[in-house]
């Protein structure tokens, strides 16, 4: 049974669980379901952590490895690190990254207890992976911890829809059509949770006010008529 939005305590192990079920399909079906838009995103995000000149960079919840991989092709000599809690998912995102000759160490971790000291990143990246976790404060606070002073988050992830006309159309696909798609070809009940994941998301302007709660310094920028967003924020420079 997957999670309920607001389930928070019990969130970590059905994610898990869903997330291995449906590693082998995963890319595919997120190009299905998006028409490729999901790889402009996230060179949008690719672009804006490298604004930075980051030597070090932290990718949280890669999934299958598509931002890593991204940061990779546009800066070969990044040394970048890419987490998931989800050895299925790494499994396909080592092998894409073979099979590209990319060079990203992926490792199996938890986000809200990261396996690294503090001050350790330049910046921190997570591309629709955040709003799985099961704390988001705990999470901020876990990335403002090893990020050094003055680093960078970028956090790209789907909003929950707005009035506009665009949104409105894609929420009546995204609600209605796309878990029953998404079961059918995954042969999963995955794609029933997506839409109650982003709707029980915090929006764009909430999930700012969180990282400033936590201790950055927050902005965002709409993608898409609204359908996503792009947060970025910075660790304070040390008093």
């Amino acid at each position: 049974m997957l999670p309920s939005p607001g389930e928070d305590a019990d969130k970590a192990g059905p994610v898990r669980a869903m997330f291995s079920q449906i590693a082998g399909s995963y890319d595919a079906l997120n190009r299905l379901f998006t028409a490729g838009i999901d790889l402009l995103w996230r060179r949008e995000a690719a672009l804006e952590v490298l604004s930075c000149g980051p030597k070090e960079v932290l990718d949280l919840a890669t999934g299958t490895g598509d931002l890593a991989l991204a940061l990779a092709r546009l800066a070969p000599e990044l040394e970048i690190t890419a987490c998931d809690f989800t050895e299925a998912m790494l499994e396909r995102a080592r092998h894409k990254a073979e099979r590209a000759g990319l060079a990203v160490h992926f490792l199996q971790g938890d986000a809200l207890a990261l396996p690294f000291g503090e001050n350790r990143f330049d910046a921190v990246c997570c591309a629709f992976g955040f709003r799985n976790f099961a704390d988001f404060g705990a999470a901020l606070s876990e990335i403002l911890r090893v990020l050094k002073p003055q680093g960078k988050l970028v956090i790209l992830e789907l909003s929950p829809p707005g009035r506009s006309l665009t949104s409105l159309l894609y929420r009546a696909y995204f609600e209605q059509l796309l878990p029953v798609l998404g079961e059918r070809l995954s042969g999963q009940a995955a794609y029933r949770y997506l839409p109650a994941s982003v709707a029980a998301f915090p929006s764009p302007e909430a999930l700012a006010q969180r990282m400033r709660s936590c201790g950055f310094q927050a902005r965002y920028r709409r993608l898409s008529g609204g359908i996503a967003a792009l947060h970025v924020g910075v660790k304070p420079e040390v008093a």
